[in-house]
């Protein structure tokens, strides 16, 4: 019998349990994520920075996209509508952080964030 309970409890502490975060480092766009999504290459780049910069300042989610996918910044550089990543809104990036996945969705814990050539 212990070592039934010992193992229902272990199974119910992995599922509560978060994936590991890998640590990873991205090169890509800082993005609005809607605009990105919906508008494709017209959501992007130098031509729609100031809608980015206005959406990113009214506390949307931003994103780096990639070549493959949108990575959903979260942590610590989105408190305050963002205000860690304005300077890096529509400009190539290169981000070190960890990644999980939530709900389908590929989420980045930015830890350092610098701008890179195109």
């Amino acid at each position: 019998m212990r070592i039934l309970c010992a193992g229902v409890i272990l199974c119910t502490c992995l599922m509560v349990m978060p994936a590991s975060a890998a640590t990873v480092s991205i090169k890509g766009e800082v993005v609005d994520i809607t605009c990105a999504t919906e508008k494709g290459a017209a959501g992007k780049g130098d031509a729609h920075s100031a809608c980015a910069l206005t959406c990113a300042k009214g506390g949307k989610p931003v994103g780096v996209l990639t070549d493959d996918a949108i990575y959903e910044v979260s942590g610590d550089f989105t408190a305050n509508n963002n205000a860690r990543l304005l300077d890096f809104v529509a400009k190539a990036v290169t981000i070190t952080g960890e990644v999980t996945e939530r709900d389908g969705k590929k989420l980045l814990n930015v830890r350092t964030i610098r701008v890179t050539e195109k």
